[in-house]
């Protein structure tokens, strides 16, 4: 994963528009027409999303006869998942020393008598 793809990826997500049709997307492959079906935006607009979903390598469109199916990539998605992970563990390292903190400032209290 490069600073650049994932970059990509961020964007790409950052519209709810897009999320909305990876959401459909994690239930299966589907055609734009489908897809463009619970937005009110025209099919050219929903195919600008889908454009941009896919140079972000978040889905992948083939044809079949007469139908265009789109499908989740799930590749860019672990990216962002194993990136935001390090934070995780940072804000729950954080979480714990601030724990560890109170319990000690509870416990000075109980013992000089200022706690209730």
């Amino acid at each position: 994963m490069t600073a650049d793809s994932l970059s990509m990826t961020l964007s790409a997500l950052a519209d709810p528009t897009r999320r909305a049709i990876l959401a459909r997307l994690a239930r299966g492959e589907t055609s734009v027409t489908e897809l463009a079906e619970p937005f009110r935006m025209s099919l050219p607009a929903v195919s600008k999303h889908l454009k941009v979903l896919e140079r972000a390598g978040l889905i992948s469109r083939s044809r079949e006869a007469q139908w265009r199916p789109c499908r989740i990539e799930a590749g860019p998605l672990a990216d962002v998942a194993q990136w935001v992970e390090a934070y995780r563990r940072f804000w729950e390292g954080s979480f714990d020393r601030l724990d560890t903190y109170l319990k000690e400032m509870q416990r000075k209290e109980t013992e000089d008598g200022t706690g209730k």
